[in-house]
């Protein structure tokens, strides 16, 4: 099966996916390279309900037990998953601080839905949190949330996102999720997680060297 081209919008010395990666995309890599995520091999997923709890059969296939749609974006990853998919298709995890200034702050010459080149807003999609997922129920599909900066969706909220930051065993997700309200979707809300960590809210998008 082969990859379809990623959709990506050009920051500065990098391009970055306009989403986060889908369950089909995610499909097309494990039909290629035939690897099993944790979540498969440990039989199932983490969701916390007053602690953290394996919900088995939970994957990236079937993010809540059930089949998932192909736009809904891939969850019940590690850090390591993430990377050797984005390798794969010829990308890396951005950094942290690729990732913020891609979320905040406007960098096209001509923008588009009200933003500003040069403004760094304290919301990835403007002054206000309008029109992120921040349901409290689950995540949603790629691309029907509220379009932010950069023209990219979900940067703030529906799921948290990997980022290539290390700290010992642990690595820095950004944009909050779902299950969260809009203060943890702003810049200095990142937070530390287990590298070998897998659950329902974390997923990720890859960047891409140079401007696509």
């Amino acid at each position: 099966m082969a990859f379809a081209a990623p959709e990506t919008e050009a920051i500065d010395g990098f391009s970055i996916d306009r989403t986060e990666v889908t369950i089909a995309a995610f499909r097309a890599y494990q039909s290629k390279t035939r690897t099993k995520t944790r979540a498969e091999i440990d039989g199932g997923g983490f969701e916390y309900a007053a602690g953290w709890v394996r919900r088995p059969g939970w994957s990236w296939a079937k993010p809540y037990g059930q089949q998932g749609g192909d736009r809904e974006p891939v969850v019940h990853v590690t850090w390591l998953e993430a990377i050797a998919y984005c390798q794969h298709v010829g990308g890396r995890l951005p950094t942290f601080a690729e990732w913020r200034k891609a979320a905040y702050t406007e960098q096209r010459r001509q923008p588009s839905d009200g933003f500003t080149t040069g403004v760094t807003y304290p919301y990835p999609v403007g002054y206000k949190p309008a029109g992120m997922n921040n349901s409290q129920k689950r995540h949603v599909a790629v691309g029907t949330t509220k379009r932010g900066v950069n023209g990219l969706y979900d940067m703030g909220a529906n799921i948290w996102e990997w980022t290539a930051d290390r700290r010992g065993s642990d690595a820095l997700t950004a944009g909050g999720s779902w299950w969260y309200g809009p203060a943890k979707t702003q810049m200095d809300e990142a937070q530390w997680k287990p590298a070998n960590f897998y659950a329902v809210y974390i997923g990720f998008r890859c960047v891409f060297s140079g401007n696509n």
